[in-house]
């Protein structure tokens, strides 16, 4: 069995260093679906039409295609303080670990959610909720492990709480365990075409973070900034979409069927990626493997679906398998329908240079020196960005 799971890791890595083009030459002509045209032909021209035609449209298409549907409904729901510590980070901050109880059908899945809250705030804190990919170590209750993936110590001293829950409680990301999660409660999505996967369970799960936010009187549920890096980069798109309770969403280093554009062919494409990682999205997804101009829609039409609520993307200079101005454009294409709410985008019409950071505007976005991370250079900028929309000094 670890043989099998080497072999398949050594696999993924051997397929995804396999660039397929980096050439912005190659890139080929293409045409974006429009966001603000229907699937009947009707223009939207206002946001009564976008609310109550066009993006449920949209969704749809996402659902059905893409990224699986997304279930609501569930017997019941509990919170459970598993430990409290009010000296935590040499006592500047209030952990909080919560225990999230879902049941449905006569089964359970558990998420398992730390939470810091400064001391140095006076009323209920706004909130950074990470969907965390990586290690466990990297969200360290203790701090005896202090990553900048996720500086819990910056972002308290900004006046912010943080909060993290790992992917492996709703889907462990391996493509047979994948269904030995959230899944279990859900079985009919695993026969459906269109049925969620782990990408969906994990967006699932920060929204029933998010029920417990709702539930918490330590944090402001209403200036709740939901991030992630990478394949969590794509589950907070996708999260913030389904769920309007998000106030901001942070999406960093999220590439393929994340921010950036599918059309431009640069970097990962939805063949690799469905190869690499197929309990990712849904089954009809596997139908675009080199069509990705068959697509009905485009991760622009992802970024506009969070309209009118505020989204930033990164991207790094060594991960052109990310496609940084792809990420770009997506962000571009997708300013005409935050305009229907009046909010203007002040990004340039061409990205902005190498460490440049656009915070000043509904869509924000910086492309940094380096690799694809998330650094504390990165989380710097999401605080400046959620200032500025949350209205913070």
């Amino acid at each position: 069995m670890k043989t099998a799971g080497f072999i398949f890791a050594l696999l993924s890595f051997i397929l995804h260093a396999q660039a397929q083009q980096y050439d912005e030459s190659k890139v080929p002509a293409y045409t974006l679906p429009d966001p603000l045209t229907t699937l009947q032909g009707q223009a939207v021209k206002n946001i009564r039409t976008w609310e109550t035609v066009r993006r449920p449209e949209i969704r749809r298409l996402f659902e059905d295609n893409v990224y699986g549907q997304m279930p609501k409904d569930f017997d019941s729901i509990r919170f459970t303080v598993e430990r409290e510590d009010p000296g935590a980070m040499e006592g500047k901050a209030l952990l909080k670990e919560t225990r999230i109880d879902v049941y449905r059908s006569g089964r359970q899945v558990s998420i398992h959610l730390v939470l810091f809250v400064p001391k140095n705030v006076s009323r209920p804190a706004p909130v950074f909720l990470l969907i965390n990919n990586r290690g466990k170590n990297n969200t360290d209750p203790d701090r005896k492990v202090k990553s900048p993936f996720w500086p819990a110590e910056l972002v308290t001293e900004s006046g912010y709480a943080i909060a993290a829950f790992h992917v492996s409680d709703l889907a462990p990301d391996d493509k047979t365990d994948y269904v030995n999660g959230l899944l279990r409660l859900y079985p009919e999505q695993l026969t459906a075409d269109n049925g969620m996967k782990a990408i969906g369970a994990w967006a699932w799960g920060a929204s029933r973070v998010m029920d417990y936010f709702e539930k918490e009187s330590l944090v402001d549920a209403s200036r709740i900034a939901l991030a992630g890096h990478s394949r969590g980069g794509k589950t907070s798109l996708w999260a913030a979409a389904q769920d309007q309770r998000f106030a901001l969403c942070v999406t960093n280093c999220s590439g393929n069927t994340g921010a950036a554009l599918a059309r431009r062919q640069f970097g990962e494409r939805i063949t690799r990626i469905n190869t690499t990682f197929p309990h990712w999205f849904n089954n009809n997804y596997k139908k675009y493997n080199d069509r990705e101009n068959d697509l009905p829609v485009d991760q622009h039409m992802l970024i506009a679906l969070i309209a009118p609520r505020p989204v930033y993307a990164t991207n790094a200079t060594k991960d052109l398998w990310a496609d940084p101005t792809g990420t770009f454009l997506a962000l571009k294409n997708a300013e005409k329908v935050f305009a229907l709410y009046g909010l203007r985008s002040a990004l340039p019409a061409t990205p902005p240079a190498v460490n440049v950071a656009v915070e000043n505007s509904i869509l924000g976005y910086h492309n940094r020196e380096g690799e694809h991370d998330m650094t504390e250079t990165d989380w710097r900028h999401f605080i400046r960005f959620a200032d500025i929309h949350f209205k913070r000094k």
